[in-house]
């Protein structure tokens, strides 16, 4: 049984779509949402979204974002931001946390482009194609983020480029200084059945 997700969190998936839209830049929704939207079963209770930073003011972010009702949980969330390039911030109607990425990595600005759009409970969003979603959450490879991507590629790993998927984790890897996440992906492709 799917459960239907509560009206105070649609509302703020419903704030947050529209104030992206506002800003008229790429920008699309990511994490658990668009997990779920993908098919893969699982309860979230924060939004994370990503926007395209370049040309977009932080002052301008969250001005447009305060219109909808989402301001900044931390004190100087736009400090942070500007330094950490996220803005966390609170659906305050709802007391839905909310991410807010800034997106500058080529790969990310291609995973924008190329962003697909779907109906969640009755929001219209857009969120990255499934492999795109896989590379982001091996960058941020927590344990639920690895269940996430092992779930994307149980049902859509048939229908990904995992040539590409293995060249952008391993290059986003090399930023970070890290040889584990490709070998996670592997230890993923492996326990799949995609090898």
């Amino acid at each position: 049984m799917t459960r239907t997700p509560e009206a105070g969190f649609l509302d703020a998936l419903r704030a947050v779509r529209t104030a992206l839209d506002e800003l008229r830049v790429a920008s699309m929704i990511i994490g658990g949402v668009a997990v779920i939207a993908h098919g893969v079963p699982r309860l979230t209770v924060d939004i994370d979204a990503t926007v395209v930073a370049a040309g977009l003011g932080i002052d301008r972010l969250t001005d447009v974002l305060a219109a909808h009702g989402i301001h900044g949980r931390i004190p100087d969330a736009s400090a942070f931001a500007a330094a950490h390039q996220v803005f966390l911030a609170t659906h305050e109607p709802s007391g839905t946390p909310v991410d807010i990425s800034l997106a500058w990595l080529p790969f990310e600005e291609e995973a924008l482009g190329a962003s697909v759009s779907c109906d969640y409970a009755g929001v219209a969003i857009r969120i990255p194609r499934a492999e795109d979603l896989v590379v982001y959450k091996l960058v941020a490879s927590r344990p639920r983020d690895v269940d996430d991507a092992e779930g994307l590629l149980l049902l859509h790993g048939t229908g990904m480029d995992l040539a590409r998927v293995r060249k952008i984790v391993g290059e986003l890897s090399s930023l970070l200084d890290d040889s584990e996440r490709p070998k996670a992906l592997e230890r993923l492709i492996e326990r799949t059945g995609l090898r």
